[in-house]
């Protein structure tokens, strides 16, 4: 789960500089090329990629199914660029489900925003239009994909700084996510699907067999006593994205006796979530790791 995420610095570079001097149109054209390059030459992306649409589409996948995985991945990330340089009026955004993120705004409790590597996580971002004033913190494994870092810095300094780096001690990172909440009253927004090196998993059922998702998220959402809200970007081709935000818990309760039933349960309720996203927008899929295989790896 250490492998780095595919599209490295330069070949994003290369991406924002092209798509900020021609624009959005001309870019993706391009990206049909980079597609068709991902499928020839990351083996272990294109492998996941087949058996998570065999899955999830009850039929073999095909080398075309691939490539438009992979093209709709190059184009969320191409619209990457556009959505951290605010430039959200380049698309059609509709949101569902956002009295769910106001309700726990009003709390004045801050709360967790927990997704996954399903759609684009930047489009959330436009929750900064309609409440300018809250304060929005991504947790990112800042190693597991530098090149993250890279781009934010130059086009987004200020997002650059409010992120909460999750790679290095995990008690430093929850501590850090806590003051976010105590003080800030911060949406702190974090992804669930995948763990990492020596992290704990549990097998839960996702998509018809048992995958291996992370516990911290869950544990570290019942230590901070903080409501959850579900949250997912889903790219829908063109320049539309709907949002799609959802009550999860007011309070995750992992009682101290009953910890592994009580954890295996609230991550086998978001895996059912993740599950109905996925099937919604399959190609928007974008955790290219095999799920499946880890689950039947012993802890």
């Amino acid at each position: 789960m250490d492998r780095p995420e595919g599209g490295g610095t330069v070949a994003l570079w290369i991406i924002r500089a092209f798509a900020l001097r021609v624009g959005r149109v001309p870019a993706r054209i391009v990206l049909m090329f980079v597609a068709a390059y991902f499928v020839i030459r990351r083996g272990p992306e294109r492998r996941a990629s087949r058996r998570f649409l065999t899955r999830v589409h009850g039929r073999p996948a095909s080398l075309i199914d691939v490539w438009k995985h992979m093209f709709t991945f190059a184009t969320v990330t191409l619209d990457r660029v556009f959505l951290l340089t605010e430039a959200f009026r380049r698309f059609e955004i509709t949101t569902y489900g956002i009295d769910a993120v106001h309700h726990v705004i009003e709390g004045g409790k801050g709360a967790l925003l927990v997704g996954a590597h399903l759609g684009s996580f930047e489009a959330l971002r436009v929750l900064a239009l309609q409440r300018p004033e809250q304060s929005v913190r991504p947790v990112i494994d800042l190693e597991q994909n530098p090149t993250v870092s890279v781009l934010l810095n130059a086009l987004n300094p200020a997002l650059a700084h409010s992120i909460i780096n999750s790679r290095g001690d995990g008690t430093t990172t929850a501590l850090k996510i806590h003051e976010a909440l105590a003080v800030e009253k911060a949406l702190v927004t974090l992804l669930a699907d995948r763990a990492r090196p020596g992290n704990t998993k549990v097998a839960v059922s996702f998509l018809g067999a048992p995958a291996g998702f992370p516990t911290a998220p869950w544990l570290l959402a019942a230590a901070l006593k903080v409501p959850v809200v579900l949250c997912f970007g889903i790219y829908r081709g063109g320049r539309r994205y709907d949002l799609h935000f959802e009550a999860f818990s007011d309070l995750v309760d992992i009682p101290r006796g009953k910890r592994a039933a009580a954890v295996n349960a609230v991550t086998q309720q978001f895996a059912d979530r993740l599950s109905h996203f996925a099937k919604l927008a399959p190609y928007n899929w974008f955790n290219f790791y095999d799920l499946w295989v880890e689950a039947e790896q012993p802890e």
